[in-house]
């Protein structure tokens, strides 16, 4: 039997930045034609459209997440192959079987899901929901697969697949006069489709003999019943993230209206773009490599190495986002968006703590500890719906935003704590890291709160912005290579 250890000797060893790398790739290009695209498509499609995108995503995303009820989690984390080739076996049973589960949920609730949310312009697409959970959920399935076998250039080139067919079905829709709800979520459906086809290609090529020869009914059961903390804790604490993550979509729409989900939504897209960007990518190369630091006693310099790499490369973009977003958006989607560039500077500071504590929380699946991550979601969940649904007896939507905020900072902030405390680092480590990039930042912070005061023109802000983030980047492997040659020379 093939383990984990022995089979990695057959694959060229790489460095944590190489596998991040392979990732970012794909991942930049997909990024950079969404970046590319938007001012277009804000303005081929109103708040309103981008409102009822939001909302079938927030529904699909709820039962998506757990279509393999957490299953694809445990395909990292067996010795062998064959045990990790029947958790893929499990997680696509499951994803075939609640994807047909939500055919009837979408046939009875065709009128009712639209009422409860304020949204009848969303009826007309619900059909659409079952594809969507299949394809997002194999999807799934086949990244953490893939992310197993180290194979994050498939990985990258699933993303360009999704982005291309995604944007381009939406601008192509767009400019022919369909510019409505309808487009945007067709485009991501397909988006997802193309996504998990070429990974269902790649992996059946070059993986499908191991598969087939290992998958089976007693391999099944076993997997079934060996990794039944996933579904048991797992799924709940899953459960629990998603719907609080769609809880500003769908209580926005119910207390206001679609266009100030659109607003939401818009802003959100922006600010979650150093997430989608690099967040992702670093935290599934992390999470492989945390799986294997576990076995041999490395856990804890692979987070070190993990947590200074996202303070590093989030901090700066979320920080200038927080003081200008207001300005960034008016010059770069028109005046209608400005609302959402005021979004973006209510969440600036909980989009930061998301960004590290997303990755990081995959500690709790390595270490098994998914009874600590349910109650700790449990508590998000409570405290977004608390700050949502104060917000929203008030009329204040941004009032709303920021309990939501406040409360994601404290609460990420411990749950990232947390997980790393259960890793064994020293937390003193962690705070210093954050501080001295923080004391970094504070004469750039000062810098464009001044310009912003005097008024000075909205493109030149936008310049200074973009020389600021260029410069901190060329100084980051810069600072490293200064750091590396300092430890060599204390060696010598």
């Amino acid at each position: 039997m093939k383990n984990m250890k022995q089979s990695s000797k057959s694959v060229k060893k790489t460095s944590f930045a190489s596998d991040v790398l392979k990732l970012v790739s794909g991942t930049a290009f997909a990024q950079g034609l969404t970046i590319c695209a938007s001012p277009f498509l804000t303005r081929l499609y109103g708040p309103e459209a981008f409102g009822t995108l939001a909302l079938f995503v927030s529904i699909t995303s709820i039962i998506g997440a757990i279509a393999c009820l957490r299953y694809e989690l445990a395909i990292m984390l067996p010795e062998s192959d064959e045990e990790a080739a029947n958790l893929l076996g499990v997680s696509l049973c499951f994803v075939v079987l609640i994807s047909i589960l939500t055919v009837p949920i979408v046939w009875f609730g065709k009128s009712i899901i639209p009422n409860l949310l304020k949204a009848p312009q969303l009826s007309a697409y619900l059909w659409l929901i079952p594809p969507m959970i299949f394809f997002s959920g194999a999807l799934l399935a086949f990244n953490y697969w893939n992310s197993r076998k180290k194979h994050f250039g498939r990985l990258s080139v699933a993303r360009v697949f999704q982005s291309v067919t995604t944007t381009s079905t939406q601008l192509g829709s767009g400019y022919i006069g369909y510019g409505n709800g309808g487009s945007l979520i067709g485009a991501s459906v397909a988006g997802f489709t193309m996504s998990s086809l070429a990974l269902a290609g790649q992996i059946w090529r070059e993986d499908g003999h191991l598969l087939r020869k290992n998958i089976n009914w007693c391999g099944i059961k076993q997997a079934l019943k060996r990794y039944s903390k996933f579904p048991l804790y797992d799924t709940w604490a899953s459960l629990l993230n998603i719907i609080s993550w769609q809880l500003p979509t769908l209580l926005l729409s119910n207390f206001f209206s679609a266009s100030v989900v659109g607003y939401y939504a818009l802003a959100f897209r922006l600010m979650s773009l150093p997430m989608n960007f690099i967040g992702r990518s670093i935290g599934q190369v992390f999470f492989q490599r945390a799986s294997v630091a576990k076995s041999n006693g490395k856990l804890v310099e692979v987070v070190e190495e993990t947590f200074s790499h996202l303070v590093k490369v989030s901090m700066f973009p979320i920080l200038i986002l927080t003081l200008t977003g207001q300005d960034i958006f008016v010059l770069a989607f028109g005046e209608q968006w400005r609302e959402s560039g005021i979004y973006v500077q209510i969440l600036g500071g909980w989009s930061f703590f998301w960004f590290i504590a997303s990755p990081i929380s995959t500690l709790f699946t390595v270490l098994e500890r998914q009874k600590d991550l349910l109650y700790i979601q449990t508590g998000i969940f409570i405290s977004r719906l608390l700050s949502l649904s104060i917000g929203g007896f008030f009329l204040n939507e941004k009032l709303a935003l920021a309990l939501f905020s406040i409360s994601g900072i404290f609460l990420y902030g411990y749950k990232a704590s947390f997980a790393i405390y259960i890793s064994g680092v020293n937390i003193n480590v962690i705070f210093q890291k954050v501080l001295s990039e923080l004391l970094l930042f504070i004469p750039i912070g000062i810098l464009l709160i001044s310009m912003h005061y005097i008024k000075v023109s909205t493109v030149i802000i936008l310049i200074t912005n973009s020389l600021i983030l260029i410069i901190y980047y060329l100084y980051l492997p810069l600072n490293e290579k200064l750091k590396i040659k300092h430890n060599r020379d204390n060696n010598d």
